[in-house]
């Protein structure tokens, strides 16, 4: 893993965000760190509300880069000597570019902060994280507020066994398992044999044929609650970060549903890994 991309706006859910990308990087020998900040002019909502002119778009450039600046130079005392800070400002929308800045800059991973305290700004804050992690082809981890980072020893794949060949990235899971030397439990959570069909038992030795090599431990829950099963799995074993992969439909729209938000994103102290 070369650059890590960090997203920020400068608050402390950013800020935290940074320091676990700068323990990551150092744990994965990362070379260079990009603090991103993309800027944009407010929307307009009176027709009678002057346009916002060049001066003010320079203005808040100028703000964006000075920032920037700042917040690089109170985390590089955190950094080893040989890890490059850069810093990356742009108009535009973090969203909707957010693939275009991974690709001008050969981003291979992003890390996000989410915040969970209920506050409006903060809480807009959280949602852009989970629309990154959907729309971003670079796997996006989600930095819970209070997360402080410890060495990545044991990783959780939650895992559905549905379509494992077709839906399941293999390549980046194996590469943050072998960048980090981490245990892999897979779990599956269900109830009832709710989603169990003819064709589960292939899949889960489909799986078992895409992670040969790594000696995967399987777990199979039941539990009504998906959230709740998978934050008792997470705190029983240690687990450092999870892995999910999200599908059209799937059990990730219902993770990051408003009703679960609160209860694993956002509330949960173990980072969520998105790959695709």
């Amino acid at each position: 893993m070369n650059t890590i991309l960090v997203p920020t706006d400068f608050s402390p859910a950013a800020r935290n965000a940074a320091m676990y990308a700068i323990n990551f990087a150092k744990q994965v020998k990362c070379k260079k760190i990009i603090f991103y900040n993309a800027y944009q002019t407010p929307i307009v909502t009176d027709a009678n509300m002057a346009i916002v002119d060049a001066i003010d778009i320079e203005e808040m450039k100028k703000a964006s880069e000075e920032n920037l600046t700042a917040f690089k130079l109170t985390l590089k005392a955190f950094c080893d000597k040989n890890m490059e800070l850069e810093t990356l400002s742009e108009y535009g929308v973090l969203t909707m570019d957010i693939n275009e800045v991974c690709t001008n800059n050969n981003i291979d991973l992003i890390v996000m902060g989410v915040t969970g305290t209920g506050k409006i700004a903060e809480n807009l804050i959280g949602s852009f994280a989970i629309d990154v992690s959907r729309k971003a082809t670079v796997p996006v981890i989600i930095v819970p507020p209070d997360a402080g980072y410890t060495d990545i020893k044991e990783i959780m794949l939650a895992c559905d066994f549905s379509q494992v060949v077709e839906t399941t990235p293999v390549d980046p899971i194996k590469r943050i398992l072998n960048e980090t030397s981490a245990k892999l439990f897979v779990v599956n959570i269900d109830h009832r044999q709710k989603h169990f069909t003819a064709d589960t038992p292939f899949e889960s030795l489909m799986l078992d044929t895409l992670l040969q090599g790594y000696n995967p431990e399987y777990h199979f829950i039941d539990d009504a609650d998906f959230v709740q099963a998978i934050n008792k799995f997470a705190l029983e074993k240690e687990v450092d970060l999870i892995i999910t992969i999200p599908k059209k439909m799937g059990w990730f729209d219902a993770l990051f549903h408003k009703s679960h938000t609160k209860a694993l994103a956002f509330h949960s102290h173990v980072p969520l890994m998105v790959v695709h």
